[in-house]
């Protein structure tokens, strides 16, 4: 920088893509995945997801955000809404399947610096190939299959999660959507066609933004945006990666541009970390939600609290205290005292979940509505919890070779007597019980289509689904085509 006279010259040389700008690029561009463990885990979560969005349509808060942005507007070769008749063009599309996927946060998670659900790019990825293959159809061409929407996820999925590995959004008061504006974009821009240059240029787009703060997500203004945040970055994705693909250019120091960059201005001034290199890993160790629709780090004690339910169901009036023993994400970010205001604070509420599981024995999207929030037997039970940390289980949580979430719960008595400290290291939907959760994720997807469609439906939906192989050959449209409602 150099001073004539007070003035100050800045050096306007046009600077080369910040190294992670061109890494996400190329990874998106050309990795193509080879295993097989990340493919079979693909095809259970592109089930998984897409039955979550289609169990969200039962409430009209979520329904009421959904169709075109316009009252109307419809478009012949658009794509179309799963478990809807809406056809639409690819951004609103992507911002209908994103809200629907995320409403119950009841798909998938990913626990590290930072959490989120990968899934949340199917948005993105689905509207974009079933447009695609519509276009592709009309003009006489082969339209895209499954298995580009299984890789296109698989991608999603690893540069959302590695990101998210060793780099903490929350911590500085940014909401975990920006990793899915920034991996959806990637992955939408390599489906549109897009060079490694264009993509680039896509994904700083996607940086440039203003991000999402985390307060829609916390007490004391915990409220709905936090179920459809995920669309909404999802849908953006599109609009930047459609941008970029008809020529707009990008910002290559996006990140590290002194002073305007997002690392000063967003970062406290760091650079992103990263533990591995881009691959698979992320779909691979992925965490799904199998038992209940609850936030993740409370997953494991809402296991517990059912586990004690026939012990504490006739006793809930004896009851002088419980004791949550947790790690230290879950006290930071669902660890609530006083009113509950919606259901959307409900689900980010540990002592809710927990109570829940105490009085009822099990744990629904139903219960976070106001009917059964004003049981008084949930809040008087609240009020007798204590969550403590152990360092153990904090330690684990982020532990590469573990990552676990474990809870454990307690129950005492006034009569002096107490249960026995239930444990649960490992959700249902970890990895390491991955044998044991499968047949469960699968009764899960038949239930949630069930809510939805009519027996025939739900057998073709099935069939279509049965094997790997016999899906990714399916073309996209004709798989979308059999969730029209």
């Amino acid at each position: 920088m150099l001073t004539t006279k007070g003035a100050v010259h800045t050096d306007n040389t046009r600077p080369d893509f910040d190294k992670v700008l061109l890494d996400l690029a190329e990874y998106a561009h050309g990795y193509e995945p080879e295993s097989q463990l990340a493919y079979d885990t693909a095809h259970l979560c592109l089930m998984d997801t897409i039955g979550c969005g289609i169990l969200a349509l039962r409430y009209p808060e979520c329904t009421k955000l959904m169709g075109p942005i316009v009252p109307g507007v419809t478009y012949a070769s658009g794509a179309r809404v799963p478990g809807t008749q809406f056809v639409l063009d690819p951004v609103q599309a992507a911002f209908n399947i994103g809200c629907m996927i995320r409403w119950l946060d009841f798909n998938d998670t990913w626990l590290a610096a930072e959490w989120g659900h990968p899934s949340d790019n199917l948005g993105g990825i689905l509207a974009v190939a079933d447009w695609l293959s519509r276009c592709l159809l009309a003009e006489g061409k082969a339209p895209l299959t499954i298995k580009s929407v299984l890789s296109g996820m698989i991608k999603a999925h690893e540069i959302q999660g590695i990101l998210a590995l060793e780099n903490s959004f929350n911590r500085v008061g940014l909401d975990h959507v920006v990793l899915v504006k920034v991996a959806s974009t990637a992955i939408v821009a390599q489906l549109l066609g897009c060079t490694v240059e264009e993509i680039a240029n896509a994904v700083s787009l996607a940086f440039v933004d203003g991000q999402s703060l985390r307060t829609y997500r916390h007490a004391p203004n915990t409220g709905s945006r936090k179920s459809w945040a995920a669309g909404d970055a999802t849908s953006r994705a599109v609009r930047l990666a459609l941008f970029a693909k008809k020529g707009e250019m990008g910002y290559p120091s996006v990140l590290s541009a002194p002073t305007w960059g997002f690392y000063d201005v967003l970062f406290k001034g760091n650079e992103f970390k990263f533990q591995r290199a881009l691959g698979s890993y992320v779909m691979e160790n992925v965490l799904f939600k199998i038992s209940f629709p609850a936030e993740f780090h409370a997953q494991t004690a809402v296991e517990c609290a059912i586990r004690l339910h026939p012990l504490v169901a006739d006793r809930i009036a004896e009851i002088e205290k419980i004791v949550i023993t947790t790690h230290e994400s879950a006290i930071r970010i669902i660890d609530k005292k006083g009113p509950l205001h919606n259901p959307a604070d409900r689900d980010h509420c540990i002592q809710y979940m927990t109570a829940i599981g105490l009085i009822f024995g099990e744990l629904t999207a139903d219960h976070y509505e106001d009917s059964v929030a004003c049981d008084p037997r949930i809040d008087a039970l609240r009020a007798k919890m204590e969550t403590v940390e152990n360092k153990g289980y904090s330690k684990d949580y982020l532990d590469p070779q573990k990552r676990s979430i474990a809870n454990a719960v307690q129950v005492f008595f006034q009569d002096g007597t107490f249960t026995a400290p239930v444990e649960v290291e490992y959700p249902l939907g970890h990895r390491r019980r991955r044998e044991e959760g499968t047949p469960e994720l699968l009764k899960k997807f038949d239930a949630n289509l069930s809510t939805r469609f009519p027996a025939k439906q739900v057998l073709a939906i099935k069939d279509a689904c049965s094997t790997r192989s016999k899906l990714e050959q399916m073309p996209v449209n004709e798989f979308v085509d059999l969730f029209v409602i």
